[in-house]
């Protein structure tokens, strides 16, 4: 099946060559990359940007890049087309246009001159509502309208394969089908249930359902991908039959497909609804206290009496709330981020939602939530301080609340004594195993970490009420606080959340963030009436920190990369948390210094993260523009904005990129898909 695939790939490329698919439009611009249905880390589904991000005669690709079979075909007059997919067989619709919101991705195609047919990826964000992002499921609907004023038999066509469930295509994969209420369903899964564990990143255990609701002409069919679209294609209708040779994902490639006959389409639109996604009834395993490891329900078993099919028919016969829901939050997002900085700004916030929440995976009770964060693309690890951080500003603008349940399992996990090191531990293993580091060898940032997490359980409790959040950590975060005092003004030779540039000794952004964290420590003790020792240690160290930090002699002057190096330089990021947690610590003379300097070192598509690369760190540039002045924002904003229209990079947001070309840096990581990018919401987490 992968040598018809190239094939086909090519066959659709040279199609797409020929036909009116190269004139689409993309509003509000061509991303990298297209997210189809994007929920969670295991239900990740991208259309690349080197398919020209059209949908017809390309794979969509799982978050690494991998392929997942997803086809679809419609058929017009008795010819079917190919709007979705690299199998061979019928040519491509003519795609008119693509757009994306941050919840949904729309595309638009022209059949044959005949129909007008719309594809809806719809993959919701309830930040305010636990039981509905508890469900790793999204929508595919599909709408048919004539475009000639004549009436059309139009039929449709969906299926996925057998490597949705899988990243070992060795595996057994088994299957049924089923009806429940109003819906059929194909459920498929990998015969050999391995929880809690991964193969090319893909979860080897848990259910997977591709459902549809019952309507007259509804067909499915279960086989060999070749013979079960072949069908399709001969006869415009499936067999209602399914194969009995249970099999590996590779061999004769089974799929699970569903067909619609819409009948005769005129003037009124026709519309079905696909659901597809994945069930797994413990989804972490968790230390939670004494190294011992629990494994987490998903914390969708709560809400649905741990039954897969309560759970599938609900979140079909949910899809009016759905869209109405999200048409209300995406909305939001676009007129506070116009608002806040202009029409650049907007597409790049609504190209990040369903990215950050997709990294994320809701378990415990509703008594006692957990969201853990996958560390997608870079090294998998769970629960990650450093990149929780600079995702931070999505929670504190959508719902600060979220922000506690990922908080948790870090200080649960050190508070029970499991961890050695006095510091905060970078993270709690590899995804989905969080068992933390009992050695104390984790990635040691201890700085960073201890700075992060005083500063993140401050925003928390601002923007909650929460006090008592922080009465009950007040003794770990003193702890953290101590370690401060001792390494943040002058910091050792170590990492910082850039770990990809290596260690540093005397950094001059990492210490302001321990100096900030600090001030925030006051704050907190005031906060839990406890004797505040942080305060006048804090702005001690801001004053020796001027003096070592600033090459005053520049033209124009600036914050160094390291103290002492005058001909370095960096993007002073770490000062954002002080207007986040509203200090008014950090004077207001150096933000407009470091807003003045940007605007001389902008490159092509940004401001280079620091002197010792030419990469661009696109969460921090945001960071950067929230707290600079209009033009160095504007500046920063718009670079960004053109860099996701123009970048040649190809697979789901990078944030780290070439200043200078766009492509992904030369001799760096590449990152894709990362929650990072919920730091590109930093405007809009400000308090007002």
């Amino acid at each position: 099946m992968r040598f018809i695939k190239t094939i086909a790939a090519l066959a659709a490329a040279m199609g797409s060559k020929i036909g009116a698919s190269a004139a689409s439009t993309f509003t509000p611009t061509k991303p990298p990359a297209v997210p189809l249905a994007v929920r969670s880390p295991y239900l990740n589904a991208w259309l690349q940007g080197d398919s020209g991000c059209l949908l017809p005669g390309a794979w969509p690709r799982f978050w690494t890049g991998g392929i997942q079979g997803w086809q679809g075909y419609v058929a017009v007059d008795g010819v079917a087309y190919n709007w979705m997919g690299g199998a061979p067989g019928p040519g491509p619709v003519d795609q008119l246009s693509m757009e994306y919101t941050s919840t949904k991705s729309i595309f638009t195609f022209d059949v044959a001159q005949k129909v007008k047919l719309t594809v809806t990826f719809l993959s919701p964000v309830y930040p305010d509502d636990m039981q509905r992002q508890s469900l790793q499921f999204s929508y595919v609907t599909v709408t048919a309208k004539s475009s000639d004023g004549a009436s059309h038999k139009v039929q449709v066509y969906m299926d996925v394969s057998a490597e949705w469930a899988s990243g070992d295509n060795s595996q057994y994969i088994d299957w049924e089908f089923g009806t429940a209420e109003n819906l059929y369903y194909l459920k498929f899964w990998r015969e050999n249930q391995y929880i809690f564990h991964e193969d090319s990143e893909i979860a080897s255990w848990g259910n997977w359902y591709l459902s549809t609701g019952f309507h007259d002409g509804l067909t499915w069919q279960i086989g060999q991908d070749t013979a079960v679209r072949n069908q399709f294609v001969g006869n415009l209708t499936l067999s209602n039959t399914q194969e009995t040779d249970f099999r590996p994902v590779s061999e004769n490639w089974p799929v699970f497909a569903f067909s619609h006959d819409l009948g005769d389409v005129k003037n009124d639109e026709i519309e079905r609804i696909f659901t597809l996604g994945l069930i797994q009834d413990h989804v972490i395993n968790f230390a939670r206290a004494n190294n011992t490891l629990e494994p987490i329900p998903g914390l969708w078993r709560s809400f649905y009496n741990s039954s897969d099919m309560a759970a599938v028919v609900s979140f079909y016969n949910d899809y009016k709330h759905a869209v109405e829901t999200m048409s209300h939050l995406d909305q939001r997002i676009e007129n506070d981020s116009v608002e806040a900085a202009g029409k650049n700004y907007s597409l790049i916030t609504t190209l990040a939602l369903r990215q950050t929440f997709g990294a994320f995976q809701y378990g415990g009770t509703p008594e006692k939530p957990y969201i853990f964060l996958k560390e997608i693309s870079s090294n998998s690890d769970i629960q990650t301080v450093d990149v929780i951080f600079p995702a931070f500003p999505i929670f504190v603008y959508l719902n600060a609340t979220l922000s506690r349940y990922l908080l948790d399992p870090l200080f649960e996990h050190q508070e029970s004594g499991a961890y050695p090191n006095k510091y905060a531990e970078h993270d709690l293993g590899t995804f989905p195993v969080a068992k933390g580091y009992p050695d104390g060898k984790d990635e040691a940032m201890p700085l960073e970490e201890c700075g992060n997490m005083i500063i993140m359980a401050l925003a928390y409790a601002q923007r909650t009420g929460d006090v008592g959040y922080l009465a009950a950590h007040y003794p770990i975060l003193a702890q953290w606080a101590e370690y401060l005092v001792e390494d943040s003004l002058v910091p050792a030779n170590q990492l910082s959340t850039d770990d990809f540039a290596g260690t540093l000794a005397n950094q001059t952004n990492l210490a302001i963030k321990g100096i900030i964290g600090l001030k925030a420590m006051s704050k907190i003790a005031q906060l839990t009436n406890n004797s505040d020792e942080f305060k006048d240690k804090a702005e001690d160290y801001l004053m020796t920190w001027k003096a070592y930090a600033i090459n005053y002699d520049a033209n124009p002057p600036h914050t160094t990369l390291s103290y002492g190096d005058k001909d370095s330089h960096g993007i002073l990021y770490n000062i954002y948390a002080d207007k986040l947690l509203g200090l008014q610590f950090v004077d207001q003379s150096i933000f407009d210094m470091q807003s003045e300097f940007y605007l001389s070192v902008a490159d092509e598509y940004g401001v280079g993260l620091d002197t010792r690369h030419s990469w661009v760190k696109s969460d921090w540039e945001m960071f950067a523009a929230a707290v600079a002045k209009d033009e160095t924002k504007e500046m920063l904003v718009g670079k960004l904005a053109r860099w996701v229209g123009e970048t040649g990079t190809n697979r789901a947001m990078t944030d780290l990129f070439e200043g200078g070309t766009g492509g992904y840096p030369v001799g760096g990581p590449t990152f894709a898909a990362r929650p990072v990018v919920g730091g590109l919401f930093a405007l809009l987490a400000l308090p007002t």
